[in-house]
């Protein structure tokens, strides 16, 4: 997927724990990881990261509930009343693209 498992725990927990979208977790993620990436960086992980989520969410309505090695996830995917089929996240997307430019005119000063 292009992130390491350090990553896309961090990811997995702001999403599942945090109950973040693409904006809340972007935000959180900048305040977070300022001194390890960029701004701009940020929001490609994010955007990958929903990308494929959104893609690949799907497949898990089919999939026979299981145990999952990750301590935020203990459950059997039972009661999980997520929606399957999501949006192509066009204003999320949007808005972080809007929050970059801020963010990268307020470093150049």
């Amino acid at each position: 997927m292009g992130m390491t498992y350090a990553e896309l725990t961090v990811f997995g927990k702001l999403r599942k724990l945090s109950k973040c979208g693409p904006y809340s977790m972007f935000r959180k993620l900048v305040d977070q990881w300022r001194d390890i990436s960029s701004p701009r960086e940020i929001a490609g992980k994010v955007r990958h990261f929903f990308w494929n989520y959104s893609i690949n969410r799907h497949k898990t309505t089919t999939l026979t509930p299981s145990l999952h090695a990750e301590n935020y996830a203990p459950d059997d995917n039972r009661f999980d009343l997520r929606p399957f089929l999501y949006p192509r996240w066009t204003w999320q997307f949007g808005r972080i693209d809007e929050d970059v430019e801020e963010l990268e005119k307020l470093n150049k000063k």
